[in-house]
């Protein structure tokens, strides 16, 4: 029992995607202090409004709208989904597109029957749909 367990932990994949998970989560904590601490009270200063958007909110009809720390997290997310997307995603895939810029295209597994125009094996000698005789060697 302990030694499945042991397999499962060590695969590559739940190792990656625990470093995955902790990295992220200190990074969101980092985006949340700046978000909180110097981008929001920049936004403050710039809209001429004091502290931060915690605390911002509107009256209607007797209700209050606190809707300031929303606002601070969807900044926040926003933050988040930026660095992600410009420190990894583009990197990835500026490097998996280099990296199999000289591979050839895969050889295709399937050709059209010339008489149905359905899909077959490449080495078919009859079309399985309308049961039409291929030429050997015909890639229609």
């Amino acid at each position: 029992m302990l030694s499945g367990f042991k397999k499962f932990i060590l695969r590559g994949n739940v190792v990656d995607m625990a470093v995955g998970v902790v990295i992220g989560a200190a990074f969101a904590t980092v985006v949340g202090a700046f978000t909180k601490d110097f981008l929001t009270p920049l936004i403050g200063a710039i809209v001429g409004k004091t502290g931060d958007f915690a605390t911002f909110s509107f009256k209607l009809r007797n209700q209050s709208f606190n809707i300031g720390d929303l606002i601070n997290q969807a900044i926040s997310f926003l933050l988040v989904a930026a660095a992600v997307y410009f420190f990894v995603v583009m990197p990835v895939n500026a490097l998996l597109a280099r990296m199999h810029k000289d591979e050839p295209a895969p050889a295709p597994t399937t050709k059209k029957c010339p008489e149905c125009l359905s899909d077959i094996p490449i080495e078919a000698r009859r079309c399985a749909h309308c049961t039409q005789p291929i030429p050997v060697g015909r890639a229609a």
